[in-house]
């Protein structure tokens, strides 16, 4: 009798292994982000935390496994469409990437269409979550970045301020926002839009330096608008005090790639440079990004990292409890409430993250400092400060 009991519990944990061994699976999930074209930098410094991310999921999550399939789109609307699209057709179960919120919001609805749900960092435009769409997702948005911008002019003490933003929708509502707060601060703002096409930026800096007589510059744009920028200002020569960016600014590849520019310009950061990290997620991140990669990440890695691991985990929950064909990501990623490495990440009804908050960097040396807020910064900002 007692033998029989035996084997009978024997049989009963294989019946149990084997539906776990025949339940993990491995998803496909699909990676729509500009590898070409302007914003060719900001997409391939996000692909690498994706990457990094499938990498820590499947050596931890020890039941399914995740398989990237990543498609360029080129740094175009109709091409991340037709991204989404191709990637539908090879049986993705899931879209994480996108840059630039004009190409975001077209793939996002062709991802909707199509019904997968849609995670991203690149794009900060509140149209994207007052759409309506069921299957968005962000991490981040414009009000993070406004308070630390805001932030940090305040602390400075700065009194006057000219704006040079992008017409795109995401830069110019950003612009438009700063420039409400820092008048209601008292402080005199003077803004230049400019076309996203153009590169020479003399003409708007010589109003600056002729017009406005501002102490500070404030730049929203992207990697190629802020050089243009920089590099009129380095000529012409402003009477300012500083100058700061907001997204894909305050990195260690900017300072690589413009030595001249970089020094002493502030730009919105999660983390300093070179990172150290205290939690058990942070160390498996960095150990990853130098395994795979073979250097230390940076703030556009951890965005990638961040959001990509969050889909990952909402589609295994759905594996698990049978619901992955049938809506099943978007709603366990809706559930999401944990701490990540950009902070505490939940989706409101919208896809938001109502957490999200930006720290200021500074390019200090051949580092990022954190200069704001007080409580999270590792230097003293330097201030007056500039590049030349």
């Amino acid at each position: 009798m007692k033998a029989n009991k035996i084997v009978l519990a024997i049989l009963a944990l294989g019946t149990v292994g084997s539906i776990n061994l025949a339940s993990a699976e491995e998803f496909l999930v699909g990676v729509q982000i500009p590898l070409t074209g302007p914003l060719a930098r900001v997409g391939l410094g996000t692909q690498e935390g994706i990457r990094v991310a499938a990498e820590v999921f499947n050596k931890t999550n020890g039941k399914h496994t995740i398989k990237l399939i990543t498609v360029d789109d080129e740094s175009a609307p109709a091409k991340a469409v037709a991204a989404v699209e191709k990637l539908a057709s090879q049986n993705v179960v899931a879209i994480t990437g996108g840059y630039a919120s004009n190409n975001i919001s077209p793939a996002s609805d062709a991802a909707g269409k199509l019904g997968l749900a849609y995670v991203t960092s690149g794009g900060v435009d509140d149209g994207l979550v007052n759409a309506g769409r069921k299957n968005f997702f962000r991490i981040n948005n414009t009000q993070g970045y406004q308070k630390a911008l805001v932030g940090l002019l305040t602390d400075l003490n700065v009194k006057s301020v000219s704006i040079i933003y992008s017409t795109k929708d995401a830069t110019h509502g950003l612009a438009s926002d700063v420039e409400k707060t820092l008048a209601a601060k008292g402080v005199k703002v003077v803004t230049h839009a400019f076309d996203p096409l153009i590169t020479d930026f003399k003409p708007i800096i010589n109003k600056v330096k002729l017009r406005d007589r501002s102490e500070f510059i404030v730049m929203v744009g992207y990697e190629n608008d802020y050089v243009g920028i920089l590099r009129a200002a380095r000529v012409l020569k402003p009477s300012i005090k500083g100058v700061a960016g907001v997204w894909s600014l305050a990195t260690p590849k900017m300072a690589a790639d413009f030595p001249d520019l970089m020094p002493n310009v502030y730009g919105t950061a999660v983390l300093p440079y070179p990172v150290q990290f205290s939690t058990e997620e942070g160390k498996r991140f960095a150990d990853g990004y130098k395994a795979l990669l073979n250097k230390d990440p940076d703030y556009l890695g951890q965005f990638g990292y961040v959001q990509s691991m969050l889909l990952f985990e909402a589609i295994a929950r759905a594996a698990d409890k049978g619901t992955l064909k049938k809506g099943g990501v978007v709603e366990e990623m809706r559930k999401t409430d944990r701490q990540t490495l950009i902070g505490r990440v939940q989706f409101d009804a919208r896809g938001d993250n109502p957490n999200f908050t930006q720290r200021m960097g500074q390019h200090q040396g051949k580092k990022v400092e954190l200069v704001w807020p007080k409580e999270s910064a590792t230097a003293k900002p330097v201030y007056p400060g500039l590049p030349w």
